[in-house]
Formats: C-alpha cells, structure tokens, sequence
C-alpha cells in the first residue's frame, strides 16, 4: 500500500523530516537505546523553531517543565505515567515521546475491560503449539516483549480501563526488568532504552483503580487542562490543520472566530460558568475536551466540503456542536437548550445566525 494512502501515518512517518534535521544537529550525549539527546527530544515536543532549515511544530502545547520532568524519567530505570482528562493530549504525547526516542511509536497495548495479561506478557500460536509442543516459533510476543527484547519503548494506554491482575502483570516487570517464559525456561531480561509509558484517564478513576504497588513503580505527571482560552484556541487550530491535512475534506480551514466560538462554548460548559463568571450553567454529560473540539470542527469542515462550499457556515457548526454537545438526550437536551436561550441568544448579531441554527436543530 502507498504510504500516501495511509488513513493515519505514524508519528516517526508524519514528522520524519523534523526528526531526521534534529538527529543530523545533535551535538548533546545520546542515552543507549535513544535515537536523539533529551534535550533534542524536548525540541521535538515543544518546536517553534527551526533546526537546519526544518520548521520543528509544537506537538504539545503546554507546560514546558512537564515535558521535561516526563522526558527525564524515561532516562532513568521507572516507567511513565501520564494522568489527565479526557482530551489532554496525553495520547498524542506518549506516542510522540515514543517517537523521538525510539523512533517507533507502535509498541502499543490499548486498555481496555477485554485486555488479558497475554496481551502484556505473551500468548501462543495455538496450532503450532498443539503441533510441535511450546517453542520459540510458537511464542507470540506482547509489545511490552519486543519493547524489552529490543531496548524500547512500550505504551500501554488507558492502563485504567485493564482489570487489576493485568495491571498487576506490569508490578514484576518493571521491578525485575525481565520477563519470565517458564515454558521455555527462558529469563528474557530487558535491554538498555527499555522503559513503560501509560496513560490513565482521570475520568475512569474508580473503574480499576491501580493498586499502590504498582503506582510505586511509575513517575506520574498530570497534564492539566489548558490554562486559558488564547492556549487552548492556538491547540484546536494546529491540531484542526494537522488532522485535516491527511484527510479529503474539501474544505477552508476554520475562521479564527470559529475557532473562538466553539472553544467558548466548550470552556463554559465545562466549567458550568460563563467566561466572565457572572452566570452558572447546567453541566452536560460530556467532558468536552480539547480533543471534541478538534474533532468538531473537523466534522463541520467535512460539511462543509461535502454539501457547501468549503468554508463553514453556521449550520454546519451548529450540526457538528448537536453531536458533541448532546451525548444523553435527556440531560444534554436541556441543557444545551437553556444555554442557547440564556446565553448564545443574548450575545448579540455576531451569534444570533449559530443561535438560530442550534435551535433548529434542537427542537427537531
């Protein structure tokens, strides 16, 4: 297949330019296993620069101190576990971390309530099993195997969402570094560059929550959400042309007013408070995060390019803000109505055509 015609490249494969000039620039020590110097990869992370002529793009916008908190982590021998909301780009940051330092970002679990500890340790090609009796060809190795085999990095991603003893699968591996195969007799010890980063959703708290011994074995940085609205516009607009262009949508980017009116309404839902403070609202079931509102405005792009003509119109948004804003009919209906009626509607001209749109839509 034509890499042109890959859905969704990879981050070594998207931003292969940018970590081929800062490899070729380094001048810092390189840690075993790491493609780039800490610092490098920290100038991968934040951009705004130029490295040998390469625009570098920032891939997390944020505080700096705690990229380099989890960067160093990774330098030492405890795994990384990144905790935020839904939509704090805690994905995105692993992936990219993973990509800078190993140059492959696709040793990957996703935790899920189906996750088994096979899926963490190992399992086995059954038929060949049943044949010719265990063996190393019958092994099927998890990613967090051929991350320790090979002196990389694993990400297991929504660690939450696993049952405790698949969780607990991790304790012996990152305490021992090694990995035990009794089948084989095999002791598979990890390499130098071998590390763990995972992510958990502060919104599954309770779900499976993790035990203190295995919280012990991680460095934990919060990511929290954007400060304020300027940072969390410029997220929404880089991340929008990012994503849009891999895709054929057809269709303009987004205005900057736009942009300002989807991330005003996602803040003050959020909240459950107008931007000024001087009006509570009804909260809606949903978290309404960064990452909704990127792909928001990317549906109403889609909209947009599909049945207009390319730039987004008020109905368009309106269509794309029904399906974030409303997850549970019952609750998000009304309150999203009472917001369009107590606060959309009262903002004069600039709001009234989206004002109106959005009451169309909700009463049908």
């Amino acid at each position: 297949m034509e890499q042109s015609n890959v859905l969704r490249k990879t981050a070594e494969e998207a931003y292969a330019r940018e970590l081929e000039a800062i490899q070729s620039a380094e001048r810092d020590a390189v840690p075993t296993g790491w493609k780039m110097s800490p610092r490098s990869v920290l100038t991968y992370i934040m951009g705004n620069t130029k490295v040998k002529g390469v625009e570098i793009s920032p891939k997390y916008m944020g505080n700096q101190r705690l990229v380099e908190i989890a960067i160093a982590t990774l330098v030492t021998d405890r795994a990384l576990l990144l905790i935020g909301e839904p939509g704090t780009a805690k994905s995105w940051l692993s992936e990219h971390l993973s990509a800078a330092v190993n140059g492959d970002s696709t040793k990957v679990v996703q935790g899920t309530a189906g996750t088994t500890e096979e899926q963490i340790r190992y399992s086995w090609n059954y038929a060949m099993l049943i044949a010719n009796g265990p063996s190393a060809e019958a092994m099927v190795k998890s990613p967090v195997y051929r991350a320790m085999e090979t002196g990389s990095i694993a990400r297991v991603e929504e660690i939450s969402r696993c049952a405790s003893e698949v969780q607990d699968a991790l304790i012996s591996i990152l305490s021992e570094k090694r990995i035990s195969v009794p089948e084989l007799g095999l002791e598979v010890p990890a390499q130098k560059g071998f590390s763990v980063i995972a992510t958990a959703n502060t919104r599954d708290k309770g779900v499976n929550d993790m035990s203190a011994a295995l919280k012990r074995r991680f460095n934990i940085v919060v990511l929290p959400t954007p400060g304020d609205m300027a940072t969390e516009m410029d997220i929404v607009r880089t991340r929008v042309a990012q994503m849009s262009a891999g895709l054929d949508l057809n269709a303009r980017q987004p205005d900057k007013d736009v942009v300002e009116r989807v991330v005003t309404i996602f803040r003050e839902l959020r909240a459950g408070m107008t931007l000024d403070g001087k009006q509570k609202l009804k909260a809606t079931s949903g978290v309404l995060s960064t990452a909704e509102a990127i792909s928001l405005l990317a549906n109403a792009m889609a909209l947009a390019g599909s049945f207009g003509d390319g730039r987004i119109r008020d109905e368009d948004l309106a269509a794309a803000l029904q399906g974030a804003v409303v997850k549970d009919e019952e609750k998000d209906a009304l309150s999203w109505k009472e917001y369009l009626e107590n606060v959309m509607k009262k903002r004069g001209h600039v709001w009234l055509p989206l004002y109106r749109a959005c009451r169309e839509l909700n009463e049908q």
